[in-house]
């Protein structure tokens, strides 16, 4: 995928260039290029598929969500900064406020249900939850080495509290599209992996 095609801004190439670079550092093991591209692929399918929202807005804020990403909590409303310094002058005064407002709504991944903008953001970041078994793993995998500064026991136990955290939620996902394609998918890899961690713990 070239992310390049992706982004809005034709004037600030700088801008996009930099944001790349933060995905690409060495240290970061999922949220990545790959998740980056991956996200915004989710929007496309989205977008294709008739799911309604204000593309600008979503697709920048799609580049800015992980932009800070170092394991620690407030990694999103550090993003959220960065995307309100890095866009005075190049989007007009609403749609940097968007922005910014879409990243932080990353942090819990719960839009109201007329929230379309941050319905579809929300959507495309979880969409790696509905993966097929490979990629899945891969994810897993990725997750649990970019917090290898943790011991395997508290590493468990708080990837389980994230993911009941998921499971909580009356749905997963909150477009018509993403429930009836990739709730039924998401819900079993997030079991599947809670038990795993449960048995683990044991």
């Amino acid at each position: 995928m070239e992310l390049p095609q992706h982004w809005p801004l034709a004037d600030a190439t700088d801008l996009r260039d930099e944001l790349q670079a933060a995905y690409a550092d060495p240290d970061r093991r999922y949220h990545d290029t790959r998740h980056l591209a991956e996200v915004l692929e989710r929007l496309d399918e989205l977008r294709g598929s008739g799911v309604r929202f204000d593309e600008r807005p979503v697709v920048l804020a799609a580049w800015f969500h992980d932009s800070v990403y170092d394991g620690e909590r407030d990694a999103e409303e550090r993003s959220a900064v960065r995307a309100e310094h890095a866009l005075v002058g190049l989007v007009d005064d609403a749609t940097l406020a968007e922005v910014a407002r879409l990243v932080r709504l990353t942090e819990t991944h719960r839009p109201d249900d007329a929230d379309r903008n941050g319905c579809a953001l929300s959507d495309a970041d979880l969409a790696i939850l509905a993966a097929g078994p490979e990629r899945y793993a891969d994810y897993r995998s990725a997750i649990r080495e970019e917090y290898a500064h943790l011991g395997e026991e508290d590493f468990r136990r708080g990837r389980s509290q994230v993911l009941r955290h998921l499971l909580d939620k009356e749905t997963i996902f909150h477009t018509a599209y993403a429930r009836e394609r990739w709730e039924a998918i998401a819900r079993a890899n997030l079991e599947a992996e809670l038990l795993e961690l449960a048995e683990g713990l044991q």
